[in-house]
């Protein structure tokens, strides 16, 4: 077994090897035992069919199974010389009122190609708390998701598509309460630095718990509770500024808080 999975090996190309060597580690240091021989097998193949990086955020690991995310699919569009998306409103099922909103995405892989079609929905009912009024923006996302997956054989649901299943996943994820100070900590235009924190985890689909995390972390304390005021402004600013920057650097910094969500609120 070990001399077949060592000719294997060398079969591959040296680029692929440096992936897969360091999505494996990577994943052992985010995952630790969680990390199962079959999920290291899983993702040993995405590595090495789709050339998906974990340590850029274009996976991730949710209940012990593997997800694609928006960025893992556009990394392989581009990867792939993807000819072109089209995304249009289906305005016939979309309710604006409802905030329900249905898009249709077509990607042509290639410039001959008639089209991969998917459709995204979104509603209130499917969308994460944490996620409300961006309906119309995760409806389309879901629909190139998917038209996506299809033109490119990959079977491997993304994260953005998980509507009612993400409630679930992140039902524990409420928005980290940074309330320092008896005022709460009024931010710029009287906003609440919670308020300025929660926009910046909508606008860039941050994951709260990790959010947490790196927060206990940026502010060396062992509770956000324990944070001044001025830590946490501080660290509201670094975190926004770093997103609009470089999110996929970003996603790469809070995954490395995987294993320490459990103890930060």
């Amino acid at each position: 077994m070990k001399q077949r999975e060592a000719q294997n090996a060398r079969r591959r190309p040296r680029r692929e090897q440096k992936l897969l060597r360091e999505n494996l580690r990577v994943a052992r240091q985010l995952l630790g035992e969680a990390l199962s021989c079959r999920a290291a097998k899983s993702l040993t193949t995405l590595s090495e069919e789709f050339n998906l990086s974990l340590s850029k955020g274009e996976l991730q690991f949710i209940k012990s199974v593997w997800y694609v995310t928006n960025a893992g699919l556009l990394s392989v569009a581009r990867r792939k010389k993807c000819s072109g998306i089209n995304v249009e409103e289906v305005a016939n099922l979309s309710n604006p009122i409802g905030c329900r909103y249905v898009f249709k995405a077509t990607v042509h892989s290639s410039k001959n190609c008639a089209g991969f079609v998917g459709y995204g929905d979104a509603d209130p009912s499917n969308v994460s708390p944490m996620l409300r009024g961006a309906e119309l923006r995760i409806a389309e996302t879901r629909a190139v998701n998917r038209a996506l997956r299809k033109a490119y054989g990959i079977g491997l649901c993304s994260v953005e598509e998980l509507g009612s299943t993400a409630q679930a996943v992140e039902s524990s994820n409420e928005p980290p309460k940074l309330v320092a100070g008896p005022s709460g900590g009024s931010g710029p235009n009287g906003r609440t630095i919670r308020d300025h924190l929660c926009q910046v985890i909508r606008q860039h689909q941050l994951d709260p718990n990790l959010v947490k995390a790196y927060a206990v972390d940026f502010c060396g304390v062992k509770t956000l509770k324990d944070a001044t005021r001025g830590q946490v402004e501080t660290f509201v600013r670094e975190l926004s500024g770093w997103a609009e920057k470089d999110r996929n650097a970003l996603l790469c910094q809070l995954n490395g808080y995987l294993g320490n969500k459990e103890g930060v609120a």
